[in-house]
This record gives C-alpha cells, structure tokens and sequence, in this order.
C-alpha cells in the first residue's frame, strides 16, 4: 500500500536516517516519512526531525508499525497529532504544530530514553 503520491519529491533533513518527501495537496505542504521496517529509536528520530520543519499551513505525516506512544507526552503542548489506524495494520500518525504556541521541545532528546 502506497501512501505517497506520484508527485512527491525527495528532500533531505539533518538528522533523518529514512527518506522524507515533500509534496502540496489543498492548499499545504505535506512532508512524509516511513519507519514502519524500522525498530527504536529510528521512529522517534526521524520524528523530532520531521516536526522541525513545520509551522502554518505545513503537516507531518509519519507512517509506522505503531503510533509512537513515548513520543506523544514531549510534543503535545506545541503539536497536535492524529492516528489513523491502516488497513495494512501500520499507523499514519499526522501531525500539526499548534497555533499560538511557542515551540519548547528539546529536539535533541530524540530517543525513548530520557
């Protein structure tokens, strides 16, 4: 199942370790990543890099074999978050960042440790 659209473009982010894409639907950019063959940290890693990039009218979408529960409790005061539970049993997990708030994450704590 591919979740990707055919227009989306690679683009490269310090301190990803999979691929992001990058692509515009309604009006947003979307930027995609997959960590679903990946074990920890990875998903998280790639996370916290992912959520640097956004701000108004940008959303995050992570693909993975499980919604990323120890991310949640650091990001949710600057990012909101969906999960969306796939046919294929893997996770979409989108994300927003917040308006209003000012972003307070320590993007370097990008593991389940600590």
């Amino acid at each position: 199942m591919n979740l990707l659209p055919e227009d989306a473009t690679k683009i490269e982010i310090d301190g990803s370790t999979v691929d992001f894409f990058e692509y515009k639907q309604d009006g947003l950019i979307y930027y995609y990543f997959d960590t679903s063959d990946r074990g920890a940290p990875e998903p998280m890693v790639n996370a916290m890099a992912g959520l640097q990039l956004l701000g108004e009218d940008k959303k995050l979408i992570m693909i993975n074999h499980k919604p990323p529960m120890g991310l949640f409790p650091r990001i949710q005061q600057n990012y909101n978050y969906e999960i969306i539970e796939l046919e294929d049993g893997r996770h979409k997990v989108v994300f927003t960042h917040k308006e209003g708030s000012t972003p307070n994450v320590d993007f370097s704590a990008n593991t389940c440790a600590g």
